[in-house]
């Protein structure tokens, strides 16, 4: 008996044994929140006198790093070729070394803001916005600035905002910001807080930029920009907000280029405000006629023309600063334009909307003889016809009656193009929607001042659906016959009363109109009233 119960307590250690010693992974217990430490930095952090090569930084678990391009904020910027981050993002590691690979200016504060890229590799927690700082000097420098960034016309800023400090000394004017890069960096990241550290004291001209390209420097045709009038002082000025915006883009020519024998296409970029910049300087016949008009998807200006059989035309471009002129050469088997007419309109039709058709080819006749509506009841309806001021879209204005059908019947020469083609016989059934399919939108505006403003009703992409440029004594705007769905109401402060938003300018010094959002999103629903008090500040 005892020979057997030996037996089976051998057996029973033997398992135990083997159980204890296979792998497998811990089940319960509380998750890992806490994100990575630093043990240790050589030099140590905020050394003064620095005059090292390689900065060591030890965490007390092993850390990746992540978005490393976008969120390490070097100030004053170092060229990306003068140091190295070792390890890469690929690689973990307890330790980052950055490799200086040229030398430092004197007498300088230096930090290294990792923004969040650093995060502990097995739960991924982030350790946000470390920071490393060191000078160069016998002292390091302390100041802070801080603040926020807001976009002057949308209602959400972006995000990862360039903020750039200039020394306000003689080497400094307007035109700086297009040619030479900052002496402190920060950026907002992910949020739309900066912050500045280990600034020295001084007047500074602080500039924040949504920096496209990642050069530090202002591209004025793709980056927002903000300022402020005079530079900031510090320990004075700490806390500065600012405000964003695009301004208008410089207006400049591309190449014209040929598209067939009766059209030459004129790229352009920027904000063409007068077509008259372009001129025609080649000989032509008393026949030739021409016409310009806009493309509708592309920066592009179309010239049409006939009665005319050369094989080159010349065109004067004149820019801002600059004239020039531009050949273009006509090639062969080039078909010229056919006549396209398709509705911009869908199959409903709503109140006090327009239907509208659009050419391909700039129209200059209309025969409204030619054009009949009738309802359901094959009632003749009356209606206006107009030629858009682009030459390519015809609109046509009935009144439309709640839960009844349309037919716009468009009979051969109602539509005669530049080139004298006339439409084939066109027709498009169209129905109206019931009343009660509608919510309206009524905005008590209470207000301090007696201010020209413009007020804009937006869907929930924001695009302008409805827009009021008149006030009156009663500062009542009713929104009528609207889609169920989610609105936003913006007020802009027209200060120059031109009835539309006007955009800042920095050379200028010239600040964007400022505009206010309503605070709460409004939810319509079909036959359904909101009734909103909108409070607008003196100041």
């Amino acid at each position: 008996m005892k020979f057997f119960f030996r037996i089976f307590s051998q057996i029973a250690l033997l398992f135990l044994i083997i159980s204890c010693a296979r792998r497998s992974s811990p089940t319960g217990g509380l998750e890992d929140t806490i994100p990575p430490v630093l043990l240790r930095a050589y030099p140590k952090l905020n050394s003064t006198l620095f005059d090292k090569d390689e900065i060591e930084l030890v965490f007390d678990e092993y850390v990746q790093m992540k978005d490393l391009k976008r969120q390490l904020i070097i100030s004053p910027p170092i060229e990306k070729s003068y140091y190295k981050i070792k390890p890469p993002e690929s690689s973990i590691s307890k330790k980052i070394e950055i490799e200086l690979l040229d030398s430092l200016d004197e007498n300088t504060t230096y930090t290294f803001n990792f923004g969040k890229s650093i995060a502990d590799y097995n739960e991924g927690n982030l350790l946000p916005f470390f920071y490393y700082a060191f000078s160069t000097g016998p002292e390091l420098d302390s100041l802070e600035i801080r603040g926020k960034i807001d976009d002057a016309l949308q209602k959400e800023t972006e995000p990862f905002i360039s903020v750039y400090l200039y020394p306000a000394d003689s080497t400094f004017n307007d035109s700086t910001i297009f040619f030479k890069k900052p002496f402190y960096v920060t950026s907002t990241l992910d949020s739309i807080i900066y912050n500045f550290k280990n600034i020295r004291e001084g007047e500074y001209e602080i500039i924040a930029i949504k920096d496209e390209a990642a050069n530090y420097l202002f591209d004025q045709n793709i980056d927002k920009i903000g300022f402020t009038e005079k530079p900031i002082r510090l320990p004075k000025d700490s806390i500065i907000d600012l405000t964003i915006f695009k301004e208008t883009e410089n207006f400049s020519w591309g190449r014209p280029f040929f598209v067939n024998k009766n059209r030459i296409g004129i790229q352009y970029y920027g904000d063409l405000k007068n077509i008259k910049e372009l001129k025609l300087i080649s000989e032509v016949p008393e026949k030739f006629i021409s016409l310009v008009n806009r493309d509708r998807v592309k920066d592009t200006i179309n010239y049409w023309f006939k009665g005319l059989d050369v094989d080159s035309l010349q065109f004067s471009l004149q820019g801002i600063d600059t004239i020039r002129s531009s050949t273009v050469k006509f090639r062969e088997n080039k078909k010229k334009d056919s006549l396209i007419i398709k509705s911009l309109s869908g199959g409903i039709i709503e109140f006090k909307d327009t239907f509208k058709i659009l050419s391909n080819i700039p129209i200059l006749k209309i025969n409204k003889k030619f054009i009949h509506i009738q309802n359901i009841d094959s009632t003749k309806i009356p209606f206006e016809v107009s030629l858009d001021e682009n030459y390519d879209i015809v609109n046509i204005l009935f009144e439309v009656e709640p839960n009844d059908e349309y037919e716009i019947s468009i009979f051969p020469d109602a539509i005669n193009d530049f080139f004298d083609n006339s439409n084939k016989s066109l027709s498009y059934n169209l129905q109206s929607r019931d009343i009660e399919y509608y919510g309206n939108i009524f905005i008590q505006i209470i207000r301090e001042n007696d201010e020209s403003f413009i007020l804009e009703l937006l869907d929930k992409n924001f695009n302008v659906v409805r827009k009021e440029k008149t006030s009156d004594e009663t500062d009542l705007y009713i929104f009528r016959h609207l889609h169920p769905g989610d609105y936003y109401i913006r007020y802009i402060k027209d200060l120059n009363n031109n009835g539309r938003w006007d955009t800042g300018d920095y050379l200028k010094k010239i600040q964007p109109e400022k505009v206010l959002y309503y605070p709460n999103e409004l939810k319509l629903r079909s036959n359904w009233d909101l009734n909103e008090n909108f409070f607008i500040e003196k100041n």
